[in-house]
């Protein structure tokens, strides 16, 4: 397994989140390249079940999530989840200050809908 070893910067704050998916009531949006909600991290939390993250940027370095291991989704970085079998999870989304003037890319983003605070 391949986990991925990175924790939410200090100071996170959560301002929204999924509700919890399946692999069929999954947002079709996280299945295919997409993006962060402006200015924020991510997190993907797995309650039961397992499922696999991809960067964009680095495809052969698929990465897994379960129960004990979450994802943190750095802003601004194109990404993608794969479902591999039978899930219960959720994406969160947190608003860290240092990122409010950072510079944004062009892309989808299907998680700005659960966050609280868009611009």
């Amino acid at each position: 397994m391949n986990f991925q070893n990175a924790h939410l910067p200090k100071g996170a704050t959560e301002v929204g989140a999924t509700p919890n998916m399946t692999e069929k009531t999954v947002v079709k949006g996280i299945l295919k390249n997409h993006l962060a909600p402006k200015g924020k991290y991510a997190l993907v939390v797995v309650e039961e079940g397992a499922l696999q993250f991809v960067w964009e940027d680095d495809k052969a370095n698929i990465l897994d999530a379960d129960a004990e291991h979450p994802i943190v989704i750095e802003p601004e970085r194109f990404h993608h989840v794969v479902i591999t079998g039978p899930v219960l999870f959720r994406v969160e989304f947190y608003d860290i200050v240092d990122e409010q003037n950072a510079q944004h890319k062009n892309g989808e983003r299907p998680g700005e809908v659960f966050c609280e605070c868009m611009n």
